[in-house]
């Protein structure tokens, strides 16, 4: 071989190599390094904690948290053990002031119960509660079905809407004992109302039959209905009297005002002086001959 050939090989491979490793280190020159995030620890949960359990100290964890911190959040563990929970909060999220109850509150449905308001259990079946969809969150209208003492009872029974835009606060099953002492699974519904919403719900759950109708959440707007009878449903054109829900004016018609017994006659006002009986004629044939008797004033003929 060529020395000459020889030593240009040589060179160009060393030239090659050269130029190899410098585009390596290039490549592969580390960027600059970029400012340290901040970081704060903060509560948060260590596990997913359910609507209306308690925090205990395995519950959650002080763990780093980058960038801005979350208002209403804590870097103090005693801040959040032993307080409700009123949404449900996941694993890895920071636990909220204000979706915790107050301290002392507890757990469970009570710590849920906004301040002035009450939460009343109703019993419902599958149909009554619809068909399962009312699940916590949900808002649902009230209908009751009975027949009024006031009303007029060719109406039959009648419905109303006695509540509208009630939220619910859970869903779920309750058990009560048959006439052998056995458990009957039973379909409960717990409504947010105020305290007298709560009384006319105490009281139509027992004299009434009620129905659950499910709304958007999102529509706000009362509707106004008057209600409806068992009459109305087949056509009969009959009012709703006055007084028949107490509150819920229908078709009112007015009642007939009674009428006022004669006076008696005043002393010496003279009397009108008696009718005569009609007169009247009744033609009589007996074989070819025909005659015509004419009675008057009791009965008496004049032929």
């Amino acid at each position: 071989m060529n020395k000459r050939f020889l030593g240009v090989l040589i060179f160009a491979f060393v030239v090659a190599s050269a130029a190899s490793l410098l585009l390596y280190r290039v490549l592969n020159r580390p960027s600059p390094s970029k400012a340290a995030v901040a970081t704060t620890q903060i509560v948060q949960a260590a596990h997913d904690l359910e609507m209306g359990s308690v925090i205990h100290d395995d519950d959650v964890k002080l763990a780093d948290w980058s960038g801005n911190v979350p208002a209403g959040a804590t870097a103090h563990k005693e801040d959040v053990l032993k307080r409700g929970v009123l949404t449900p909060i996941y694993a890895r999220e920071p636990i909220i002031e204000s979706r915790l109850a107050p301290l002392g509150a507890g757990g469970g449905l009570a710590a849920m119960i906004p301040r002035g308001m009450r939460a009343v259990a109703v019993r419902v079946n599958e149909v009554v509660g619809v068909a399962g969809f009312v699940i916590p969150g949900m808002h649902v209208d009230v209908l009751i079905s009975g027949t009024s003492p006031y009303a007029d009872q060719r109406l039959g029974t009648q419905t109303r809407t006695m509540l509208q835009d009630i939220e619910v606060l859970s869903a779920g099953q309750d058990f009560k004992k048959d006439n052998e002492g056995k458990p009957l699974p039973v379909q409960v519904v717990n409504l947010l109302v105020n305290p007298e919403q709560a009384e006319q719900l105490s009281l139509a759950s027992s004299q009434t039959q009620i129905q659950l109708v499910l709304r958007n959440p999102l529509d706000k707007d009362p509707a106004k209905t008057p209600g409806t009878a068992v009459a109305r449903l087949f056509g009969t054109a009959l009012r709703m009297p006055a007084g028949d829900l107490p509150g819920r004016g229908g078709d009112v018609s007015p009642a007939p005002r009674p009428v006022a017994p004669r006076r008696a006659q005043q002393a010496g006002e003279a009397s009108a002086p008696p009718r005569k009986p009609a007169a009247f004629t009744m033609e009589i044939i007996s074989g070819n001959t025909k005659k015509d008797v004419k009675f008057e004033n009791g009965g008496e003929a004049n032929k």
